[in-house]
């Protein structure tokens, strides 16, 4: 087997790094900014750009610079309020989109930039008229879009270690981006990433820094152009960002927006290590990250924002906020946060909070709470990124190079890149008996759910948020798996059969089975280990292997996980991550020639280090002692003959199955969660779905609704309580993420009356049930925003009951799920 060369290990200082003292012991979470590398700025002072910005400071009024500071999403703001507000930004969410429609075609894309860039810079009530920035999560290509090319995410591509192929998608997805009037992406994410429960492990090219540190510049370079040359922030390119800055991939546990506690030198040499680089490389925007640095989050981290980022590293373009992330500063809100401009932060990313963001900060800057000289510093700092992307004179979207040309949108040459990409993103990890190239005159059963379903290979960030409700036709530029399989044995007198659940009446050559983890994104992929709980894939191999057909595993998934038993049940395994719209690349490595020689061959060597068992979630390069199943470079490629053994499988099961924001499943309490009744003679315990509250008012029995006992009916003779209760949790950043509580549930009778709540330590909040809701003789599936509970009271920094049922005499409901889910964009707070 073939494995990275490289000197550097994991933690050891990068070349961008030398010089840069070796820390003494400090005190934890300490930030001396001496400690860290200088760095000179990239650019040098331009005198008309800076004689323009104060000109146009000295026209602003109070109001129009607060707006500038101040980006708002598509979804919560319209272009009258855009200027009215004379806000400086917008961006579309991932659940955001021309009239709410996340499959909307690019023209309307197009019209409503021309819309927004019309609105901030009309002067007819005497204001400046500066043009608003869109922003946009374009991480593997124009993901929003349909038609554009989608690109592997992050982790596929570190597999590749291609700094050149990172240009190159740079370059691509800023031309597709420019096609639909849109000025700035918000990529690209340069964590790095160290315990793979982590929702957002994909986003990430490496558990280790120099990927990561290598990567930074050039895909910057391919999107905004090279630092020094006629093509920077020229026709073609447009503003990229990196982000976030700092510590994402290193927090506790893998927990999205948590904790990270290392030392000063590992957060330096590891967690920011691809910033110098990507500063050198001119970026415009770094957007801060929302997780904390020993208790303190980075969206009021002066030292970090200002004394470290700009004083050490010599950036000075703008610090974007992440979603609403300014509000989890201590004794800030969403709407209300001086801390993070005087910290640093030049432009809150404030979506749905932005007007109360306005109405207090423009009451502050009045008043004196806020700085007026550092108002201006950052009024200043978005005019100057606008004045060198040359938005001032790039006139209407619309009229700009290349806006509505939207055959760049999956463009023949953009999609040969995003190929090209997926061949080399491939890790072989075994191929047991040569089995691969298959021939391509064989006849091919794939299989799977994976088989032909490039919503799944696409994983989250792509149409939607989550990723989640693609089908095949929302990808009309792309090509599935089993696309790729068909195009290449077709011509060649070979067959393809697509059967996802392995069916068949005439036996193949060989099964493809295509598997692995459905689309999330961010903390709705977050795990409590990094074992992959489902059998779908593993009764297809095993299946087949019983029947004498030699198998090939093909898995989708967005980081790596302990696959033991599908490891051994398939002949070959290949890790395809979440490749992403090119599907036609899988089988050009997997399938060979008509002389059974490699078309391509494997190149793809793990840039993250693969798992032993469920509970190793943080195995990386470096570590002592070093024990992974897999290590970081191991790959295998067409000229190695390696057999592999079996693998233990005696962990299977142990990890469990409950996601993080899921309370109840099939009637039993999830994960650490708790079941508890609840009257006004104390508390009772429930612990096998049977049982009634100290004085009987509320009883709650197994039931069988699809299969045996998959459900729990309560029923109310007086008032009570049926609760979901445990330690407390932090929810708000699923309120903050406008997530939804779902239930799958029933109302048989309303009795004496029923409300929903959630409870928290300090407070409760409640929501009616209006009669009739969830009647009938079938489960219905029902929804409340968190923040409706917020709004009532309930405290959500410290959940104790995500789910209270409360009711009366007579009440009676049938309880089968609870969990927190995505907001598709029809949520409120009527259950």
């Amino acid at each position: 087997m073939r494995k990275r060369q490289s000197p550097l290990l994991a933690g050891a200082l990068l070349a961008v790094f030398a010089g840069a003292p070796v820390l003494a012991d400090t005190p934890p979470g300490t930030i001396t900014p001496a400690n860290w590398p200088a760095q000179a700025p990239v650019f040098e002072t331009d005198p008309a750009i800076e004689a323009r910005i104060v000109e146009i400071l000295g026209r602003m009024s109070l109001e129009e610079k607060v707006g500038q500071v101040i980006q708002a999403d598509i979804a919560s703001v319209s272009p009258r309020e855009v200027r009215q507000y004379h806000l400086g930004s917008i961006l579309n969410g991932g659940g955001s989109a021309p009239g709410g429609d996340l499959r909307a075609p690019p023209e309307d894309w197009l019209a409503l930039a021309d819309a927004f860039w019309t609105a901030s810079t009309d002067t007819s009530d005497g204001g400046a008229g500066i043009p608003a920035l869109w922003g946009t999560d374009a991480v593997h290509g124009h993901s929003n879009i349909v038609g554009a090319t989608i690109f592997p995410h992050n982790i596929g591509l570190g597999m590749a270690n291609d700094p050149d192929l990172m240009y190159e998608i740079g370059r691509v997805t800023a031309l597709e981006m420019l096609s639909t009037g849109m000025d700035w992406t918000f990529a690209p994410t340069v964590a790095v990433v160290r315990d793979d429960r982590w929702g957002r492990t994909y986003e990430g090219y490496s558990e280790d820094p120099e990927i990561v540190a290598a990567y930074a510049p050039r895909i910057i370079e391919g999107i905004q152009g090279r630092v020094g040359t006629d093509e920077f922030l020229a026709t073609g390119r447009m503003l990229a960002t990196a982000k976030h800055y700092a510590g994402d991939g290193g927090t506790v546990g893998g927990k999205d927006q948590g904790d990270t506690l290392i030392s000063e030198a590992e957060f330096r040499d590891i967690q920011a290590a691809a910033y110098p680089p990507a500063v050198a490389a001119g970026v415009q925007a770094v957007m801060a990250s929302f997780n904390s640095f020993h208790g303190r989050k980075m969206h009021g981290h002066k030292e970090m924002l200002s004394d470290v980022l700009r004083g050490r590293m010599g950036f000075d373009g703008l610090v974007v906020g992440d979603w609403n992330g300014h509000g989890q500063i201590d004794g800030c809100t969403n709407t209300d946060c001086p801390a993070s401009l005087a910290s640093g932060l030049d432009l809150y990313m404030a979506p749905d909070s932005w007007k109360g963001l306005y109405d207090n900060l423009l009451r502050q800057a009045q008043n004196g709470e806020v700085s007026l000289e550092r108002l201006d510093e950052a009024v200043a700092r978005v005019l100057r990124v606008k004045l060198r992307a040359g938005l001032f004179e790039a006139g209407l979207p619309s009229s700009r190079p290349h806006a509505g040309d939207f055959s760049l949108l999956g463009a023949p040459d953009h999609r040969a890149v995003a190929r090209d990409a997926v061949r080399k993103s491939l890790v072989l990890l075994k191929n047991n008996g040569g089995i691969l190239p298959l021939a391509p005159y064989a006849h091919l059963l794939i299989a799977g759910d994976g088989a032909d379903d490039i919503g799944k290979q696409s994983g989250g960030w792509t149409l939607s948020w989550q990723g989640t409700g693609n089908l095949n036709e929302h990808f009309p530029n792309g090509a599935s798996i089993a696309d790729g399989f068909r195009e290449a044995l077709e011509p060649n007198g070979g067959r393809v059969t697509v059967s996802v659940d392995g069916s068949f009446t005439e036996r193949p050559d060989a099964a493809v089975v295509v598997f692995g983890e459905d689309p999330y994104a961010e903390f709705q992929g977050d795990r409590q280990n990094v074992d992959y709980p489902e059998d779908d894939g593993l009764a297809l191999l095993r299946g087949f292997r019983q029947a004498g057909i030699p198998t090939v595993a093909v898995f989708i998934t967005g980081r790596p996980l302990w696959v033991n038993p599908e490891l051994n049940a398939a002949d070959a395994f290949v890790a395809a991550w979440l490749p992403g719209s090119e599907g036609g690349g899988v089988a050009d490595v997997l399938v060979g020639d008509m002389e059974g020689a490699p078309r391509h061959d494997f190149q793809g060597r793990l840039s993250y280090s693969w798992p032993r068992d469920p509970g190793q979630t943080a195995v990386n390069r470096g570590d002592e002692p070093y024990e992974p199943l897999f290590p970081y470079g191991y790959g295998l490629d067409y000229s190695e003959t390696v057999k592999l053994g079996q693998f233990d499988e005696s962990a299977a099961g142990a990890g469990g199955a409950a996601g993080p924001g899921e309370f109840l499943a099939f009637g039993d309490p999830a994960g650490t969660w708790r079941l508890a009744l609840v009257d006004t003679a104390g508390r009772t315990r429930i612990s096998d779905s049977r049982g009634q509250s100290p004085s009987g008012a509320v009883a709650v029995a197994p039931m069988d609704v699809d299969v045996q006992e998959d459900a729990i009916e309560v029923a109310w003779t007086g008032q009570g309580r049926v609760m979901v209760e445990g330690e407390p949790a932090d929810f708000l950043r699923e309120a903050n993420g406008d997530m939804l509580l779902e239930l799958e549930w029933r109302v048989v009778a309303a009795g004496d009356g029923l409300r929903l709540g959630v409870a928290g330590e300090g407070g409760e909040g409640w929501i009616d049930v209006p009669s009739g809701t969830a009647a009938g003789d079938d489960l219905a599936t029902g929804t409340l925003k968190l923040s409706c509970f917020a709004e009532r009271g309930a405290d959500l920094a410290k959940v104790i009951g995500p789910l209270v049922i409360e009711g009366g005499a007579g009440s009676r409901v049938v309880l089968r799920g609870a969990r927190i889910v995505a907001n598709p964009g029809d949520g409120d707070c009527t259950p």
